[in-house]
């Protein structure tokens, strides 16, 4: 079974690289470009396992290694 986890950061954190992507922007002319954030896309498989178990594993390894809880969000999806 797969896991797509979705790591976004906190509204209120500063997000770099995408100010930087979107001066880059108005820079080639899409000025109308207001706001650029980066996110993350992380798949995991665990192959054998059932959903409930894939869940809640994935969910450890965000709080523990994959995601920063302090600064990021993370959203799990189920693949199948």
């Amino acid at each position: 079974m797969r896991a797509l986890v979705t790591i976004t950061r906190r509204p209120e954190i500063a997000d770099p690289e995408g100010a930087t992507i979107q001066r880059a922007l108005v820079d080639l002319g899409y000025g109308d470009v207001d706001g650029v954030r980066v996110n993350r896309t992380i798949e995991v498989s665990l192959p054998g396992r059932d959903q409930e178990y894939v869940l809640s594993a994935v969910r450890a390894m965000c709080e523990k290694m994959l995601a920063n809880p302090v600064m990021e969000n993370y959203e799990i999806e189920i693949l199948g």
